[in-house]
């Protein structure tokens, strides 16, 4: 039975209707947290620095309810386009409720760290509007007895059927040729083998973020964030670490390109990226700067014909197997500079497989990697780099001449769509999981019943569900608008809250499957392990919160048009 063809009460509809007045009053508690902080932050109109690293833990508070909040707008928006679909409704006032309760809990419990009169808030929860929206709201939801019913496993998800074709090709790759190889990938470690990358290339998996021009399949006249987020939910559903993450690299990299590239270099390479014909890796993160990318230390000193490279990287992922590596450096010896002093080079070398490599140049300059162990997210690798006197060319600097100095900006360029593509890697790894849960448990007997019948499980499959779904139309909001030339933070949003949802599912599935999650022949203990990592590469869950929302969302704030708002409230 569809949702369409279930029966559709007043009571839902009146429910929903009061949803985004309650979100607003939420949402007004955020700014006055914003309101307050930036006030105490600020000096003659500037961030003060050392004042704002008092109020880290505040600031991380902020972002994560704001994430929270932004996720159940946008799980509301696109509920309203379907209003026959009683199922996605149920689904949206049961999320919005969670969210709402959620976000007060934490401000009732944090009221001192964030500033707030503790009283007000636990008033706002108990207020009599309040109150009673959120008791009738708590009979909705019971979404996991539809899925156990149907079989289904997600709800209406607003794709176009073009859209809706590509998902279900990349749908049928994952489990016909990445899936029946992830778990041997995993368990051994191994290089992503060719029978994942070739067919992956074939299907265009590489060219959804390079424009047709260059081979790719985005159309020239527009971008296309969503098409390339429906294919990475897709392969990391499939497996995270064998072809999740096989669209990150070559996306940053065509971002940067694009945003500084000469003419000759953008013909040059995203081409052969944009068709597999050469992968890629990106070289950021160095020993002692983790996600202060302006920190950045690797030298680039000027030679004849070009530049050399010195020094080490880490946590460069895939840079083995991959033809290019795309790297930050300095090349201003000025450290007063910071990101001014950084550009951004694409290095060029031979394809090497398994744990290590090394690749020395006629002239004596050397470059070489090594595997670091992780607990998940296998078969890329990431690896210790090593850069000794290594020579590139002057036209491996992006840009050239005008591109010395930009890195930095290039480099950002690339990250917005990385940390959306990251929210889309984390939906798909919590669709995994929320399948794999399901399966079990209406098979799984116990107490001579089935474990889904059990009513703390379908309350468990019911969340799951629903935090799939926000987190899905949050990414695909997202995308749009990052399309119209705008979502820089909400892209930051969405992946805090994502990566933090596919931790959270994903040690539900492994909870739901008891003993057996626990058992490397289980793949859900694979996406427990892989879904810990969502929220440390591509910004650090602390410094993307804190650094870079929290910080976002004060330099957006309006206090003096919020102070005379507040008033008349």
């Amino acid at each position: 039975m569809s949702n369409t063809e279930l029966q559709n009460g007043p009571s839902v509809d009146h429910l929903l209707s009061g949803v985004p007045a309650l979100l607003d009053r939420v949402e007004h508690q955020i700014q006055v947290v914003i309101h307050s902080t930036k006030s105490s932050v600020y000096r003659d109109g500037k961030l003060d620095e050392q004042l704002f690293d008092q109020f880290q833990h505040r600031c991380y508070l902020i972002a994560v309810a704001k994430a929270e909040l932004e996720a159940a707008k946008s799980l509301l928006r696109h509920a309203a386009a379907y209003p026959n679909a009683v199922l996605l409704k149920d689904c949206t006032i049961y999320f919005c409720s969670q969210s709402i309760k959620s976000i007060l809990s934490c401000f009732t419990n944090e009221a001192i760290a964030l500033g707030l009169d503790r009283k007000a808030v636990i008033a706002l929860l108990g207020d009599e509007e309040m109150d009673n929206w959120l008791t009738l709201a708590s009979s909705y939801g019971n979404l996991a007895e539809y899925c156990l019913n149907t079989g289904n496993s997600r709800l209406e998800s607003g794709l176009s059927e073009e859209q809706e074709l590509v998902r279900s090709t990349f749908q049928r790759f994952a489990d016909d040729v990445v899936a029946p190889r992830a778990e041997e990938i995993h368990r051994q470690d191994k290089d992503i083998p060719e029978e994942i990358i070739g067919p992956a290339a074939e299907l265009g998996c590489f060219g959804t973020c390079i424009p047709e021009r260059f081979g790719g399949l985005q159309p020239d006249d527009k971008p296309d964030s969503l098409g390339m987020i429906i294919v990475t939910e897709e392969l990391s559903r499939g497996s995270l670490g064998a072809a999740g993450s096989l669209i990150t690299r070559p996306e940053i990299a065509a971002r940067a390109l694009l945003a500084g590239g000469t003419e000759a270099q953008q013909q040059k390479w995203l081409p052969q990226l944009a068709t597999g014909e050469k992968l890629c890796a990106i070289s950021i993160t160095e020993p002692n700067t983790g996600s202060d990318v302006a920190a950045v230390a690797l030298r680039a000193s000027p030679c004849e014909g070009g530049w050399r490279l010195n020094g080490s990287k880490t946590w460069c992922t895939f840079a083995g197997r991959s033809e290019l590596v795309v790297v930050l450096a300095r090349t201003n010896s000025d450290t007063e500079l910071g990101h001014k002093g950084l550009s951004l080079f694409v290095v060029e070398k031979p394809v090497f497989s398994g744990h290590e490599f090394e690749h020395k140049q006629k002239d004596g300059g050397s470059f070489s990697g090594k595997a670091i162990s992780t607990l998940g997210y296998r078969g890329m690798h990431s690896y210790q780099l090593f850069f000794d006197d290594y020579f590139v060319a002057n036209d491996c600097l992006i840009g050239e001449k005008e591109g010395e100095g930009k890195g930095f900006y290039y480099t950002m360029s690339g990250f917005a769509g990385g940390r959306l593509q990251t929210a889309a890697r984390a939906t798909g790894v919590m669709q995994a999981a929320f399948e794999a849960a399901l399966s079990y448990a209406s098979d799984r007997k116990i107490f001579e019943k089935a474990l889904a019948e059990f009513q703390l499980t379908q309350t468990k499959l019911t969340r799951m569900l629903a935090t799939v779904t926000a987190s899905r139309q949050f990414s695909y909001a997202v995308a749009r608008l990052m399309d119209d030339g705008g979502g820089q933070m909400e892209a930051s949003l969405v992946k805090l809250f994502s990566c933090r949802a596919a931790e959270w599912i994903a040690r539900e599935a492994m909870q739901i499957h008891g003993g057996m999650g626990y058992a490397e022949e289980s793949a859900v203990s694979r996406y427990f392990v892989d879904a810990r990592v969502l929220s440390i590469f591509e910004g650090a869950e602390e410094v993307l919160a804190i650094r870079v929302i929290a910080r976002g969302l004060m330099e957006q704030h309006d206090s003096e048009n919020f102070a005379a708002e507040h008033q008349q409230r």
